[in-house]
């Protein structure tokens, strides 16, 4: 069944405190570097402003990949292969990073918790353990509007970042019904082709490049 989007969005006030501005700072930083330019706009607006400027005249594929760039230098080299070499996705890793992922990306996301999860591990059997995070309304998912966005500039990235970067598998799953999303730790991803975030149209209302007529967001491709 074709999924239905959210027909109006209506953005939450945030009174973004120090850390969560030097986070927002951080990350608009590394991303104008990777673009080559930057942006006249302040804060998270700015943040969501680069976000469109590297849609701008790449497929969906080239902005995943500045995307990884980005994630990448934040992170030095050495940490990476010490996380995957002595750090395993046991489902004590995968709570852990539940847990730090709700205290590190508020600021992106807006408010979020640790939740429940079923896991389906590779010999078939199901786990459950507490190392999902449920976000309640998506703060960048709000702002910016766009499906494509979502999936280019946020989902996929996260997933290959945390999956091959961490060793830690990584599965994230947007509502776009209620712009509410789950990250799973322990869980792979769905591919493409079995995945329903890119069955989904453009949220119409909200999407200032929306095509409402098309079945599917055109920036997914």
């Amino acid at each position: 069944m074709q999924p239905k989007a959210v027909q109006t969005v209506v953005k939450d006030e945030y009174n973004d405190n120090f850390t969560d501005r030097l986070f927002i700072w951080l990350f608009s930083r590394k991303m104008s570097q990777a673009l080559g330019s930057g942006t006249k706009i302040n804060g998270y607006a700015g943040f969501v402003d680069l976000s469109k400027q590297i849609m701008q005249g790449r497929n969906a594929q080239e902005q995943q990949v500045i995307v990884a760039k980005v994630l990448e230098s934040l992170v030095p080299a050495p940490a990476l292969w010490a996380i995957r070499k002595f750090f395993s996705p046991t489902r004590l890793v995968c709570v852990l990073n539940a847990w730090f992922a709700t205290q590190l990306f508020e600021w992106l996301v807006g408010p979020c918790e640790v939740a429940e999860a079923e896991i389906s591990l590779a010999d078939g059997t199901v786990r459950s353990q507490p190392s999902a995070v449920y976000i309640k309304k998506c703060r960048y998912l709000a702002d910016s509007g766009c499906v494509g966005m979502c999936v280019n500039m946020c989902k996929v990235p996260t997933q290959t970042f945390f999956t091959e970067k961490f060793g830690i598998p990584l599965t994230m799953t947007p509502n776009f019904e209620d712009l509410s999303c789950k990250m799973i730790f322990g869980q792979i991803a769905p591919t493409p082709e079995t995945d329903p975030a890119y069955t989904q149209p453009c949220l119409a209302q909200q999407c200032p490049t929306a095509n409402p007529t098309a079945p599917v967001c055109p920036r997914l491709i």
